[in-house]
C-alpha cells in the first residue's frame, strides 16, 4: 500500500513537471511565431512603400513568400490559437492565445504595428 502511495506521488510530480515544460515550450513558440509574423508584415510594408498587406494570405502567397506557412489557417499550433483581427494598409494587430489556460499556456500574446509584443496572463479569463 505504501509503495502504491509513493508511486502515485512521484507520478503526480513528474506529470506536473512535464506540463510545466510543455507550457514553457508552447509559450516560447507562440512568442517566436508572433515575432515572425510581425517581421513578415514589417518587411512587406518596407517593400511596398509603407503599406501593409490587405490580408494575411498575401504574406504566404507573394513571390518570394514572407512567411513559410499561414499561421491563421494552420491554427492552433502547439497549444496556441493565432488570430489577426486587424490587418489593413495602415497597420496590424495579431494575437496568440492558449487553447486551454494553464494547460497549453499561461499567457496570451499580442503584437501590433511596429513589432511590440505584449504578454497578458490568462489565469483569470477562464
Amino acid at each position: 500500500m505504501v509503495v502504491i502511495a509513493v508511486s502515485a506521488l512521484i507520478l503526480r510530480i513528474a506529470i506536473e513537471q512535464i506540463t510545466k515544460i510543455n507550457i514553457t515550450q508552447n509559450e516560447s513558440n507562440a512568442q517566436a511565431a508572433l515575432k515572425f509574423i510581425s517581421a513578415a508584415l514589417e518587411n512587406y510594408a518596407k517593400d511596398h512603400l509603407g503599406a501593409y498587406p490587405a490580408n494575411f494570405s498575401a504574406l504566404v502567397q507573394d513571390n518570394p513568400p514572407y512567411l513559410d506557412k499561414d499561421y491563421l489557417i494552420e491554427s492552433p499550433i502547439r497549444g496556441y490559437d493565432y488570430n489577426c483581427p486587424r490587418i489593413e494598409t495602415l497597420g496590424y494587430s495579431c494575437s496568440a492565445s492558449p487553447l486551454k489556460c494553464n494547460v497549453t499556456g499561461r499567457a496570451a500574446y499580442a503584437v501590433t504595428t511596429g513589432g511590440l509584443v505584449i504578454a497578458e496572463e490568462c489565469g483569470k479569463k477562464e
